[in-house]
């Protein structure tokens, strides 16, 4: 195993956004509190502790005892549970989807990044204890997202109706996706615990959530992740004032806005609020609530209440109210002692909208934390790319441009274009100064003519790489091939595969390479060698 970092400017694939803040540009500075170094830990320790109340930590013991009833959970996890009764404890946070069977790639790098920021916090701050949630978006609804995962190129999809909550679907009819995606697996030992884990988490749990619960209990037990429901009625209790407070002053909606307006005159936008970002949920359906000609009503139904009424609802039934993509950090950051929020740079992009939100509700605002990213290379992949005289950086080029930059240094023919073009560029300053000396027909014709021969020059450089990629085909072939290998789609592989193309491949090991190989502080791009 062969580590390596680069930047993630370096790979293309992240957004201005995260360039700024892994730079500390002061442009993104009004939009984050700490930021993601030990300083900023030991002032966000403090902040957390001062506002996180003691009933609060014995609610959510008691709301993640009732969730695990049914789970065989590890020692470990069932101890950093009773650790979080204690006022020295905080949590760590990623969330996710529940995607089909993990989904993309990342799923993993999410929650490993996770666990080895709490050890490595537990070894900067020996008196504190430091716990790593995963939150399963069991409220979300858009099914068409989670449906499916990809192997070996092939899409692996559940066929069902949508509608309501995700986390409360049936596994019902996942029976036939286990039989396609065995028929992909074979019969290896690797092969078989697959099958186990796929089988014993969607043919013998009733729900989304329990399944999913299941999966990332198995994959992460001996490292003590702790899996949080928030569709709970315990949990939706802790957050009925700020439910309440959304309902009567739409608070999200006014300062989200304002922050908006700022951040727009430089980034892009992730999310945008509504006049009130809740959702009110049933057994089989999830509808924003409006407020409407005096009254709340819940979209696409018959559900009405007046002001009172809905007031009372959020008291005798608050688990019917779901926060949106917009309140979901809050209802995380009240129920949990949490320090730091683990997410890819989209997620970032939305809780810097966040952060006026929280001051003005007088909740601390997490540290953001960009997640690993990880580019696997299997040692085949590595030689050839040094055969090819491809570095990592390079991997992440534009191919065109990889193909074209491999051609020119490959090439017995150096000539370079640009040294041609500076010369000329040269040659014509010292014309343009004869030539305002004349006229401006005459100037405007000595650019023309510049212009025109500089054009020239750029197209016999095109016509010269275009005849060398012909002569070099098969350099071409080569590169084009181990590029689309290694960014299927040309588009990041944790975007693209599922876990299991490797857990097939290596095992137990794959985890535990990556555990020992990502340093969520370095703030760097990892590409791991297997």
């Amino acid at each position: 195993m062969k580590v390596t970092h680069i930047p993630f400017q370096k790979t293309g694939f992240f957004s201005k956004t995260m360039h700024h803040y892994l730079e500390k540009n002061d442009g993104l500075k009004p939009f984050y509190n700490n930021f993601t170094d030990i300083a900023g830990f030991h002032n966000q320790i403090e902040e957390k502790q001062k506002s996180y109340r003691l009933q609060t930590r014995l609610t959510l013991v008691d709301a993640l005892k009732n969730q695990y009833k049914n789970v065989d959970a590890s020692k470990k996890t069932l101890e950093k549970i009773e650790l979080l009764k204690q006022q020295n404890t905080f949590t760590i946070t990623t969330g996710h989807q529940l995607n089909l069977f993990t989904g993309p790639l990342y799923f993993l790098y999410k929650i490993i990044s996770t666990i080895n920021l709490c050890e490595e916090l537990s070894e900067k701050f020996p008196e504190q204890n430091f716990v790593p949630i995963y939150w399963m978006a069991t409220e979300d609804h858009d099914f068409d997202e989670i449906n499916y995962f990809n192997f070996d190129g092939k899409k692996v999809q559940w066929n069902r109706g949508d509608g309501g909550a995700v986390g409360r679907f049936s596994t019902e009819g996942l029976e036939d996706v286990f039989e396609v995606f065995s028929n992909h697996l074979g019969n290896s030992k690797n092969a078989k615990y697959l099958k186990s884990l796929f089988s014993d988490a969607y043919l013998k749990h009733k729900k989304l959530a329990d399944a999913t619960r299941f999966i990332a209990n198995e994959l992460f037990r001996d490292f003590g992740l702790v899996i949080v429901d928030g569709d709970d009625f315990q949990l939706k209790q802790l957050f009925t004032p700020f439910v309440k407070d959304e309902l009567e002053n739409e608070t999200s909606y006014k300062e989200v806005s304002k922050s908006i307006l700022e951040l727009e005159k430089e980034y892009k936008i992730q999310v945008n609020p509504r006049e009130i970002n809740l959702f009110y949920l049933g057994d089989d359906f999830r509808e924003r609530i409006i407020f409407e000609d005096g009254n709340y009503k819940v979209n696409n139904t018959d559900i009405s209440f007046t002001k009172a009424e809905i007031l009372n609802e959020v008291e005798k039934n608050p688990q019917a109210f779901s926060p949106n993509v917009i309140m979901r950090p809050l209802y995380q950051e009240v129920i949990l002692p949490n320090l730091c929020y683990v997410g890819g740079g989209g997620e970032m992009a939305y809780w810097f909208e966040l952060k006026a939100y929280f001051e003005k509700v007088n909740v601390p605002f997490p540290i953001l934390l960009l997640r690993n990213s990880v580019q696997l290379v299997t040692q085949k992949q590595e030689k050839k790319l040094q055969n090819l005289n491809i570095d990592k950086e390079e991997i992440f080029l534009n191919q065109h441009n990889l193909i074209s930059k491999k051609v020119i240094e490959n090439s017995d023919i150096k000539i370079s274009f640009n040294d041609k073009i500076s010369f000329l560029e040269t040659q014509f300053l010292e014309l343009k100064e004869v030539a305002k000396k004349t006229d401006i027909s005459f100037l405007n014709a000595v650019n023309a003519q510049e212009n025109k021969q500089i054009k020239g020059l750029k197209k016999l450089e095109k016509r010269l790489l275009i005849a060398e990629k012909r002569r070099q085909s098969d350099l071409v072939l080569r590169i084009t091939e181990l590029q689309n290998q290694l960014l299927p789609n040309q588009s990041l592989e944790e975007r693209q595969r599922n876990f299991s193309e490797y857990y097939l491949e290596y095992g137990n090991s794959f985890i535990n390479n990556l555990k020992s190989s990502l340093k969520p502080l370095h703030l760097e791009f990892t590409i791991l060698t297997l």
